[in-house]
């Protein structure tokens, strides 16, 4: 992935992308150049539409993390899938790389995160602590490559940084997240985790849509692919989360 973004999926409702690791979703105080306004261009020159183009951001995911992105093209899905996110109707999976075996094989994890907005910093808890949003994910670890191992976590709640802090809270901090722990930042200053499947229902065709992202072409991650379990059709996925 050579470009700053690969389009995965595409109609007149959404678009789907792939995002390097490095690239802010949204702008923000940097001025640095950000994932929406380039899909923003994309979109632009490839229907020459004039005037400005309408783009809506369902969901972000941090900027050192790569993978899947949704947008929205028009205001009536940006509503519609606001409120699959917001049900929980979308399975978003990621791949996590860290140096330690977790505890177990496979698991729940529940936290309750508070997130210090000046510091941009979520610490996690495991009782309810004050003003913290409860947080779950489970996990199960795919295999090991070179005293690394792949993990496999499903978010179920959406908060800031939730896989970040949760597995540093277990003990395991994903390679290169200094922020939550990993004892040393990678060279290219992101982190190994890794967007790499999204399920959900189409809000206005009514089609289930299945997404995979590639992993960046970088040596490291591409040597992790040899585990990929390729269980990537429906029947594999748990649609709705109890």
């Amino acid at each position: 992935m050579a470009k700053p973004f690969h389009v995965v999926y595409e109609d007149n409702h959404l678009i789907i992308v792939n995002k390097a690791p490095g690239l802010l979703v949204q702008g923000d105080s940097t001025g640095d150049v950000c994932l929406l306004d380039l899909v923003k261009d994309y979109i632009k020159q490839k229907y020459e539409k004039p005037g400005e183009v309408f783009l809506g951001t369902v969901h972000r995911i941090d900027r050192p993390v790569s993978g899947l992105v949704v947008f929205a093209r028009t205001s009536k899905a940006l509503e519609r899938m606001n409120e699959i996110f917001r049900k929980r109707d979308v399975q978003k999976t990621y791949w996590a790389v860290v140096r330690k075996h977790p505890p177990k094989k496979q698991d729940k994890l529940v936290s309750w995160l508070v997130k210090d907005e000046s510091r941009n910093v979520v610490t996690a808890y495991d009782y309810p602590a004050p003003n913290a949003q409860k947080a779950e994910l489970t996990y199960r670890v795919l295999g090991e490559i070179n005293r690394h191992f792949l993990l496999e976590v499903t978010p179920l709640t959406g908060r800031p940084h939730q896989i970040r802090v949760q597995l540093s809270q277990m003990g395991c901090p994903i390679r290169g997240d200094v922020k939550y722990g990993f004892g040393k930042p990678n060279s290219d200053g992101n982190i190994n985790l890794h967007a790499r499947r999204l399920f959900f229902v189409h809000p206005v065709k009514k089609e289930s849509i299945l997404c995979r992202a590639a992993l960046p072409p970088e040596p490291f991650w591409e040597e992790f692919l040899e585990l990929d379990p390729e269980e990537i059709g429906p029947e594999h996925l748990a649609f709705l989360h109890e």
